[in-house]
């Protein structure tokens, strides 16, 4: 069964790093169409309309899809007061509990009603009101893809949390 689980939750992982990996790009693309628009306005002269637009759909293309990624290495926020100073069998038993408390409801809801959001925006293929018409459709796609991924790295951890209550002491984190 452990066997099981540590090939779920690597699986998972990997998952997390191939997705987090391919849209930290996403951040360099949004630079680089940043620095075309400071050369265009400021050295010929031009202002683009849609640079605005673009920029800020890469940008929060990038936030939430690398969120799966930022949780499978650690770079989301946390309060290790009281756990810090636990047991790792105490620390697995609290995250336990917090995950089952918050983490998997909350993400399980934006979830849920993503989809209805993307589904909706989709029906109308509903566009910015912009000079520029994006297509807002296959941002609020990112919605429910994004919270999916979420869900299942915070399952991979869940599965991890339930391996350090069983080892204790002993555990070691997979890295």
């Amino acid at each position: 069964m452990r066997k099981l689980a540590n090939t779920i939750s690597s699986a998972i992982d990997g998952l997390s790093d191939w997705t987090g990996k391919i849209c930290m790009w996403s951040a360099f693309i949004g630079m680089l169409i940043m620095v075309y628009e400071c050369f265009t306005r400021y050295v010929l002269h031009y202002a683009n309309d849609w640079v605005f637009e673009v920029t800020t759909m890469i940008y929060a293309f990038h936030f939430t899809m690398c969120a799966s990624y930022a949780l499978k290495n650690g770079a989301h926020v946390a309060i290790d007061i009281v756990s810090g100073k636990c047991s790792k069998r105490v620390q697995g038993i609290l995250d336990i509990i917090s995950y089952c408390i918050f983490f998997f409801p909350s993400v399980g809801i934006v979830f849920w009603r993503g989809i209805k959001f993307a589904a909706d925006s989709w029906a109308i293929h509903e566009v910015s009101w912009s000079e520029y018409p994006a297509p807002i459709y296959l941002q609020k796609t990112i919605i429910p893809v994004m919270s999916f991924l979420l869900l299942l790295q915070g399952f991979a951890i869940f599965l991890r949390r339930i391996e350090m209550i069983v080892d204790g002491d002993n555990y070691k984190e997979a890295k």
